[in-house]
């Protein structure tokens, strides 16, 4: 990749919503697993299947992942009423 495509895709950045980015990241990232070397560990997670200690060695997902909102109670702490109810 050549410096001037470098510079406008990062020029591009700032025009980005908020969920764009996320995406963008996710890309990334996906490209960085595919492109990389051999991890190191390979023979290491190799050793573990063949020994028989794990069925199976799971990529790391890179799906987005969606921000919990707080939920808002009246009343008591939500803890202060768990400890009450399993007494």
């Amino acid at each position: 990749m050549t410096q001037a495509i470098l510079n406008k895709i990062l020029g591009q950045l700032q025009e980005l919503e908020l969920q764009e980015l996320q995406e963008l990241k996710q890309a990334v990232q996906q490209q960085l697993v595919t492109k990389s070397p051999i991890p190191k560990f390979t023979t290491f997670y190799q050793a573990l299947l063949d020994a028989g200690l794990v069925k199976q060695i799971k990529q790391p997902s890179y799906r987005q992942q969606t921000e919990q909102e707080l939920i808002k109670i009246q009343g008591k702490f939500l803890s202060e009423t768990i400890v009450e109810e399993r007494r």
